[in-house]
This record gives structure tokens, C-alpha cells and sequence, in this order.
């Protein structure tokens, strides 16, 4: 199969030494340090215990099984920040004020339960950042015109026959390129998104 046909899930899994494990390592990880502040972990803390959710994701990873199930791979990093961060808090010397550490413990056990509002949230907001940040990659790889004409139907809700005519195109290049953008999308973020998440637009 030919390698950039593959999802980038699947192009890490195949060559985990390559450059698209740098790729997730950079999607991720503003994402992984937004959600430690949100357990107080310090900003001095926060690089290490970052360090050790991306090395635990790329031990593991071979391993995962993603089996078609929706939401597989957020709930399995969720498992991962969840683990690493009791873990953080156990550790001699780094354990919170004792008013606050019932209080992280809590908002631990209730993202660990998938049916929480705090997990419902975990979810929107991973699904959210990722394809916004799959967006900003993909992006180099089309013509100015296709990117604007599938911006402005597929994001910004507008009729393909008025993007068309503005931009000089046919209708048919409007609605191939909004096409091709998407397949690109869908392609990426396979087994990272699922592709019924509300935050995809709609084909």
C-alpha cells in the first residue's frame, strides 16, 4: 500500500523512526499540557510528565488496538494522562496541598468515567483541537483557489454556486475541491477522529 495513502495513525505504526511520529508528538502536545494545567501541575512539572504520556503512547502503540471503535485512540490517551498523572501526584515531594489533592483525585475519577461530563468534554474538545490542527497540515498541500473554495463551502457554510462565481471557477472545480480537501482530512484522521465526529463538516 502505498505509504501517504495511509492514515498518520497508521504511517507511525509502519515506520514508528519516521518523521510522522515528530508529526503526532507536535499535535499532541498542546493539547496533553492544556490538560495538566487543568490537574495543577506546575509549568516547571509539565515538560517531564509530557515526556512521559508521548513515550508511553510510542511504547504502546504498536500494540494498540483501535478495532473500528469510536473514540478508541482518545480514550486510550485519556487512560494514559489519567495513569501517568496519579502516578505524578504519588511521587514523594509532589503531591498537592491537601485540600487540593481530593480534589484532583475527584476530577481523576470522574475523566475516567466515559460516561462524565468531564469526558464528554475531554472528547469535544480533542476532537475539536486535532482536526483544526489536521486542517493546518494538510493545507500545504493544495492550491490556494481549492483551499478557499473548500474554506468557504465546507467551514464557512457557503453555496457552492456564489464560491464559485466568485473565484472563477465552475462549479463542478468548487465541488471537486471541497471533495479532495476532505478525503485528505478523513485520510489523516483516521483512527485519531472519528469520521461521524460533529466537528467534521459534513461531506
Amino acid at each position: 500500500m502505498d505509504e501517504t495513502s495511509l492514515s498518520l495513525l497508521n504511517r507511525i505504526r509502519r515506520s514508528p523512526d519516521s518523521e510522522n511520529w515528530d508529526r503526532l508528538a507536535q499535535l499532541y502536545s498542546p493539547l496533553i499540557r492544556s490538560w495538566l494545567r487543568n490537574y495543577e501541575v506546575r509549568a516547571s512539572d509539565a515538560d517531564d510528565l509530557l515526556q512521559e504520556v508521548l513515550m508511553a503512547v510510542a511504547k504502546d502503540l504498536e500494540e494498540f488496538d483501535h478495532n473500528g471503535r469510536t473514540g478508541a485512540f482518545r480514550a486510550w490517551l485519556k487512560a494514559i494522562l489519567i495513569n501517568r498523572l496519579r502516578n505524578f501526584w504519588r511521587a514523594r515531594d509532589r503531591r498537592p496541598q491537601a485540600a487540593g489533592e481530593s480534589s484532583v483525585e475527584q476530577k481523576l475519577a470522574e475523566l475516567e468515567d466515559p460516561n462524565s461530563e468531564l469526558s464528554l468534554v475531554w472528547n469535544r474538545e480533542h476532537d475539536e483541537y486535532v482536526l483544526q490542527q489536521l486542517l493546518a497540515m494538510v493545507r500545504p498541500h493544495f492550491a490556494a483557489n481549492t483551499w478557499t473554495a473548500f474554506h468557504r463551502v465546507a467551514l464557512e457554510g457557503e453555496r457552492p454556486r456564489d464560491v464559485a462565481s466568485d473565484l472563477n471557477l465552475s462549479l463542478n472545480a468548487v465541488v471537486v475541491a471541497k471533495s479532495r480537501v476532505l478525503s485528505r482530512l478523513r485520510q489523516e484522521a483516521d483512527g485519531l477522529v472519528a469520521s461521524t465526529s460533529s466537528f467534521f463538516p459534513e461531506r
